[in-house]
């Protein structure tokens, strides 16, 4: 039920965001645009109270409540982000906008732009694993916890790969030729 849930979630995401962007540039509604876009946040709230229910329910917690809690963390990370590369690209596909911002190829610029992304991965995986070490102490700690506790140590990689990644950036930048 709740991977089912998740893929709901991922699916309603981009029908909101199409439709929302489509009722702001395309139909000219600005404002039922930005009520649907505003709904996102509900389908983290629907799938946070889902996976608390179905745990305190008596499930044993496993990896399919660890991607929920992964999934809602992601979502507060990158989900504005997403929106935002979203709304550039359909304002200037749709509404005449000016063409949407390249990040910088080279330097200073580059290597700052590599670190705000890393930011928003590492806020994206600070926020599951806060989630999951919630529901570990929901749940029990003694409780089959195992896989929520590697699902945190899955978002401990994904933060010193963003790290890597950005440092690589700062300490050897890409020169233009």
């Amino acid at each position: 039920m709740i991977v089912g849930l998740i893929v709901a979630c991922e699916v309603a995401f981009w029908v909101l965001l199409a439709a929302g962007l489509a009722f702001r540039y395309v139909f000219g509604m600005p404002r039922v645009g930005l009520a649907l876009l505003l709904c996102e946040p509900l389908l983290e709230l629907v799938l946070f109270v889902v996976t608390a229910v179905d745990l305190r329910g008596g499930a044993e917690p496993d990896w399919k409540h660890g991607l929920a809690a992964v999934y809602i963390g992601f979502t507060v990370g990158l989900g504005h982000s997403t929106m935002r590369w979203a709304d550039a690209r359909f304002a200037h596909r749709f509404a005449g906008g000016p063409p949407p911002v390249r990040p910088p190829k080279y330097g200073t610029a580059r290597a700052v732009h590599e670190w705000k992304v890393a930011g928003r991965w590492i806020l994206a995986a600070v926020v599951a694993m806060t989630l999951l070490q919630a529901a570990i102490w929901y749940v029990g700690g003694e409780g089959g916890t195992d896989s929520l506790r590697a699902w945190q140590q899955r978002m401990v990689w994904l933060i010193g790969i963003n790290v890597i990644i950005a440092a690589s950036y700062t300490l050897f930048p890409k020169r233009e030729r």
